[in-house]
């Protein structure tokens, strides 16, 4: 296929898709480097953007829209891998990821919508592995470093065990977020979806959704806070843990069930020890439910530079095997998780692919499984993540 760009962002006027823009024109302008367009609605808007954010005049500017499957088709058809920040996906995404399915396109979301992403996977599966088409959802904060931290942990478990660990805990330690309009919105019409159709209440609830035809052990729950004598903190319930401990198992399935087929893995907030921690943990439980609720923002807005430079992340996995021992990992970032560090992964996942495992071969994949090593690489020396064995 004798695609004009490498890299074509679709939605690059929105609030993260700007970031993204912006992330590319900083670091992958020049010879060698991927070509790379922008894409949405309005040309106007595009061209404004790309004036804002210092990208090189000449940068190609593509209009298309979301109403107008044709217009996808023909950006589909310009590009060798399309990243999209256009959500909710669920309203805005499905025609897009058919164009780059049916072409043989190469596609990259930040989906954290769990019943969309069943429906894709059951839906495209087939056709994507025979059209050549490599589509990897959830490539920001949500779902890689904690893929990724399974992986690495699981890595260590497997060199000091001589097996993978058939239970990892992964733990939120340190967390400096906001929201934005665009996370919120994905919350609620997947809530809306849930209240008009019953029967997906079963997807929510399953954390093998995304392993069509594969059921793992019992997992925990983990929707009230507890007390893990192991580490010696409350824990609380994880707003994104519903999707990232299903994207975990679909890993696991992808790479030939490399941590196991009794593998067990749940994500919780650490909020400390005694009453105090207690009482943290009571009042993450609240907060989850304030991020989708009628103060949360609009869609298209999201927390300023600042906020987004000041905000980081600390996550820790914890390796346990059958006799007891354990180890630790931490993935630490540097910027707020959900914009200014989602731009630096989901770019540099998308040079990863085209660059360092081309040979990633065609399917649905979780961008962990299907890169690996070179994507903790990747991130480590150009995203601001560290992955860390832990004493």
């Amino acid at each position: 296929m004798s695609a004009k760009f490498d890299i074509v962002v679709y939605g690059a006027t929105g609030y993260t898709g700007q970031l993204v823009a912006e992330y590319l024109a900083a670091n992958y302008v020049g010879d060698g480097a991927p070509t790379w367009a922008m894409a949405g609605r309005s040309r106007d808007k595009l061209a404004s953007v790309r004036d804002a954010i210092g990208a090189p005049a000449n940068t190609a500017l593509i209009v298309a829209d979301a109403a107008d499957p044709a217009s996808l088709r023909a950006m589909v058809d310009q590009a060798k891998l399309v990243v999209t920040t256009v959500g909710p996906y669920q309203l805005y995404g499905s025609d897009l990821l058919a164009a780059c399915v049916a072409s043989g396109t190469d596609y990259m979301d930040l989906c954290g919508e769990p019943i969309w992403l069943k429906q894709m996977i059951d839906r495209h599966e087939a056709t994507a592995k025979a059209s050549g088409a490599r589509i990897m959802f959830s490539c920001g904060f949500d779902s890689i470093p904690f893929e990724l931290g399974t992986f690495f942990v699981q890595e260590e478990a497997r060199r000091l065990f001589g097996a993978p660990a058939p239970r990892v805990k992964g733990r939120v330690r340190g967390l400096s977020w906001k929201f934005s309009g665009g996370t919120s919105a994905s919350a609620r019409v997947t809530f809306e979806a849930v209240a008009q159709d019953l029967s997906l209440v079963s997807t929510l609830k399953d954390p093998f959704a995304f392993t069509p035809g594969f059921e793992g052990p019992k997992q925990p729950r983990g929707n009230k806070p507890v007390f893990e004598e192991d580490l010696q903190s409350w824990s609380a319930p994880f707003a994104m843990a519903l999707l990232n401990t299903r994207n975990v198992h679909r890993s696991n399935m992808l790479m030939g069930f490399r941590y196991g087929r009794d593998f067990v893995y749940d994500e919780m907030v650490l909020t400390g020890a005694g009453d105090e921690g207690q009482a943290n943990a009571k009042l993450v439980m609240a907060a989850n439910g304030d991020k989708t609720g009628p103060a949360a923002l609009k869609s298209g807005e999201g927390p300023s530079k600042e906020e987004r430079d000041s905000g980081h992340y600390d996550l820790l996995y914890v390796a346990i095997a059958p006799d007891g021992r354990t180890v630790r990992a931490a993935v630490k970032g540097d910027l707020d998780p959900g914009y200014a560090s989602t731009a630096k992964i989901i770019s540099e996942c998308a040079v990863c692919l085209l660059r360092d495992a081309p040979d990633v071969p065609a399917g649905l994949w979780t961008p962990g499984a299907a890169m690996q090593h070179k994507l903790i690489k990747r991130l480590v020396e150009n995203a601001g993540l560290t992955f860390e064995v832990e004493a």
